[in-house]
């Protein structure tokens, strides 16, 4: 094998090992950055990431990590949140990096090994209970933050399911986007049910319309009737949850208690203190912050003392505002907003799959650590990047061309479609 092509399966086992335990994700991501090193090209590499939108974004938030992590105090936290920080951009960086088929490969790691995770759940559930290899048990139950991970990744496989069959839709297809919907409905009944994950159901709520608008912009009636169908569709399939309506209703009556300043172990009561107490801590230091580590030490003094052992605020952008002030949260909230518009610049179905991914990504930064935990955004981040690495290909009027051998996805493309069409 060439040097040249040791990326392509480096990348795919990355994508491979999203579901994995985070010691493979971390794993998988030292061999893709010691492929990258060691398989030349490494000028073309850095034409591409210079060329990229997102390098800036990126390079002034490490800049700025580096300038508090200069002049503010450190603490025992500071080492890890420091390889945290630096870790959200190296991941993004490597896929940056990417040439168009290395990306795919990871892709087609990713969407393969979703597809057997997906099998294992069904079987697991129709069958009947059976013992679970331990490294799999997060994707078939709730297990920790590994399980939302999984569950976000699901999540990304349901929006693309459904990118995919609102293209047959607008190619007056129908029929063929009957098996896309179905896996839709499937892959939300597993993130709401044995997994049990919130944020992947309301990811999803908010990102299918949003497809849908980026899909219909142009045609006010069609976008309109497509809202009013998925609105009927994806609110019927939710109620027949009632698992998930339970999660919802407990989660509205756990803020509630917290705002009468009740404190008991709860996922909305412990986000109510945190989300309260960190945007204390950014408008107390809004320059600087308190320092690379400072948000636990700061945690420690004004939070309820039953969440102590708490090490993250649960949302990535007060995370950073309260250890970098609010350029740290604004250099990170650039990163993933960019990352975006990116995608929305695009009006094909690969603008609409990085769009889905992203958003994804965007929300569960919002309401979770998505980025900061390493069990999520070694993932996640990495998943969505690379969706937005193939969208990215703007001389390419299909870049998930060839996604399986002798295979398109999607069908022809949108750009496909204009560069053959008279004049």
């Amino acid at each position: 094998m060439q040097r040249s092509h040791i990326v392509r399966p480096a990348a795919m086992f990355w994508g491979l090992a999203v579901y994995m335990p985070v010691g493979v994700t971390y794993l998988s991501a030292l061999l893709l950055l010691v492929a990258l090193l060691v398989a030349g090209n490494g000028r073309e590499r850095i034409a591409r990431l210079r060329a990229n939108p997102l390098w800036w974004p990126v390079v002034a938030y490490v800049a700025w990590t580096l300038i508090v992590l200069a002049i503010r105090p450190h603490y025992p936290e500071t080492p890890s949140n420091l390889v945290h920080g630096l870790r959200i951009a190296a991941t993004l960086l490597m896929a940056m990096a990417l040439a168009r088929d290395e990306a795919m490969w990871a892709l087609r790691g990713f969407l393969l090994v979703s597809a057997l995770n997906l099998l294992l759940v069904v079987v697991f559930y129709a069958v009947g209970g059976f013992h679970i290899w331990a490294p799999l048990r997060g994707v078939v139950m709730e297990v920790g933050n590994k399980s939302i991970s999984n569950a976000l990744l699901f999540s990304v496989v349901a929006a693309t399911a459904a990118v995919w069959g609102l293209s047959r839709i607008a190619a007056h297809r129908p029929l063929r986007a009957l098996p896309a919907f179905a896996l839709v409905l499937l892959l939300v009944a597993v993130v709401a049910l044995p997994l049990t994950s919130r944020t992947s159901v309301l990811a999803l709520m908010l990102v299918l319309p949003l497809v849908c608008i980026h899909q219909w912009r142009s045609h006010l009636k069609a976008l309109s009737a497509a809202l009013i169908v998925g609105a009927v569709v994806l609110g019927a399939g939710l109620y027949q949850l009632p698992q998930l309506q339970q999660k919802v209703e407990v989660g509205i009556q756990e803020v509630e208690k917290a705002q009468a300043g009740e404190i008991f172990h709860g996922s909305m009561v412990i986000r109510y203190f945190m989300y309260r107490d960190t945007g204390r801590m950014i408008a107390d230091r809004p320059l600087t912050g308190w320092g690379i580590g400072g948000w636990t030490e700061q945690w420690h003094q004004r939070g309820p003392a039953l969440f102590a052992d708490s090490n993250m605020p649960h949302n990535d952008f007060l995370w950073m505002g309260a250890q970098g002030g609010l350029p740290g949260l604004l250099s990170l909230l650039a990163i993933m907003v960019a990352a975006v518009w990116q995608a929305w610049k695009r009006p094909d179905i690969a603008g609409r799959y990085a769009l889905a991914a992203t958003l994804i990504a965007l929300i569960a930064s919002c309401v979770n650590s998505a980025l900061r935990d390493a069990q999520i955004g070694l993932a996640l981040l990495w998943i969505a990047m690379v969706y937005l690495r193939l969208a990215q290909e703007r001389q390419d009027p299909e870049p998930w061309r060839d996604l399986w051998p002798g295979r398109r996805i999607g069908g022809e493309s949108e750009a496909s479609k204009r560069a053959a069409a008279p004049g």
